[in-house]
């Protein structure tokens, strides 16, 4: 390799990606009320399950749903808003967010979306078990910020509106019955979204389309069935500079891993979740990934 390429390769070894602030607090609230949802509906046997992906025939792509819960015959869907500051709703149900630092954003329909989320799932699950009982579909939106300011309009939704105490009460009081087991697996089949950690604690979510570690990856990571770990490693001292391989790769699922050497200029490619475009994301910024289990849900 010569001294371009090398200087070239440790510069990008030396790239930060700090997180975007309010988006990482959305996710962190997201992570902590999954887990607290997790504790609270065990006794009474709810599944939680996070990031459910499911595909939008009408519109195209994937749509993610924050929470879906399996109980008995019944499944919540569920939205989470961890918004600070206050909010009103229009009269097209539109949710105006009033931050505290004194911007406002538009976040839509946000009922409406889930509502139809939830339609979606609902129509899936009928049409894979046309002769199936009967389920019952709740929708829920859960503001789980203790200082969010909620206006006085919000039972003009279709949704059931709860703060997090109201919505972990529902979990620990409601006891939903004997396990539907179809509906169980059927939730259970649906993936994630892949995440991709970036020097600098950058979270990306989306879609992986592809490695870029070379046909013997490709066709390994095809057998995977379960969710696709992997952590890479750089040498960003000055003195990498002289390392003939300064960056590693292992991926792992299950009990099986490979551990490679990265060579010079590799990306892996990657749909990035609002980004109109697939892009290529360098392994020379990324420090972990956990690419989702194949979807068995159509």
């Amino acid at each position: 390799m010569n001294w371009p390429q090398r200087w070239k390769w440790w510069r990008q070894r030396k790239v930060s990606s700090p997180p975007d602030d309010i988006h990482r607090a959305g996710e962190l609230a997201e992570q902590r009320l999954a887990k607290i949802s997790r504790a609270a509906g065990k006794a009474n046997g709810w599944n939680v399950f996070e990031s459910v992906r499911i595909p939008d025939i009408e519109q195209g792509g994937k749509r993610e749903i924050d929470l879906v819960i399996v109980g008995g015959g019944t499944m919540l869907v569920v939205e989470q808003k961890h918004w600070s500051g206050s909010f009103t709703i229009n009269h097209k149900e539109e949710f105006i967010q009033e931050r505290n630092n004194g911007t406002s954003h538009n976040h839509s329909t946000v009922s409406q979306r889930i509502e139809r989320k939830a339609k979606i799932l609902h129509e899936m699950f009928k049409a894979r078990h046309p002769k199936g009982k009967e389920i019952t579909v709740r929708v829920l939106l859960a503001f789980t910020h203790h200082k969010l300011e909620w206006p006085n309009n919000v039972g003009v939704l279709n949704s059931d509106v709860r703060n997090e105490q109201q919505f972990i009460n529902l979990l620990e009081e409601e006891n939903p019955g004997p396990l539907n087991q179809d509906l169980l697996d059927f939730v259970n089949g649906f993936g994630t979204w892949d995440e991709i950690e970036l020097n600098g604690g950058l979270m990306l979510k989306g879609d992986v389309l592809g490695l870029g570690l070379g046909d013997d990856i490709a066709r390994w990571q095809k057998s995977c069935e379960e969710p696709l770990l992997g952590t890479a490693k750089h040498a960003r001292s000055f003195f990498s500079l002289w390392s003939k391989e300064p960056s590693n790769v292992e991926l792992y699922y299950g009990q099986q891993h490979v551990k490679a050497s990265l060579p010079y200029g590799k990306s892996l490619r990657m749909h990035v979740v609002g980004r109109k475009e697939p892009e290529d994301v360098p392994w020379a910024g990324i420090v972990r990934l956990n690419l989702s289990k194949p979807p068995s849900s159509p």
